[in-house]
């Protein structure tokens, strides 16, 4: 895969060669506390938002790592 494709993932998860990511309507909640939730979201979206974009060899590992899992799931399923 080269990073100018597009690719839809398990969970309707789109990659695309700009940074973003899909809204998250669906979050769990944490807090009972309304503000309290949506403070304890907005500091994980700052920490996210905060980090350097992945490079091709990060992002390599990553989806080895869960092809691997994947594999492996499938085989002891089997």
């Amino acid at each position: 895969m080269t990073a100018s494709q597009n690719t839809v993932l398990a969970g309707g998860v789109q990659l695309v060669d700009t940074p973003g990511r899909p809204a998250q309507p669906d979050r769990p909640r944490r807090f009972e506390d309304d503000a309290r939730n949506d403070a304890y979201w907005a500091r994980i979206v700052a920490c996210v938002d905060s980090a350097p974009p992945l490079d091709a060899e990060q992002r390599a590992v990553i989806r080895t790592a869960f092809s691997t899992v994947t594999t492996n799931a499938r085989e002891a399923a089997a």
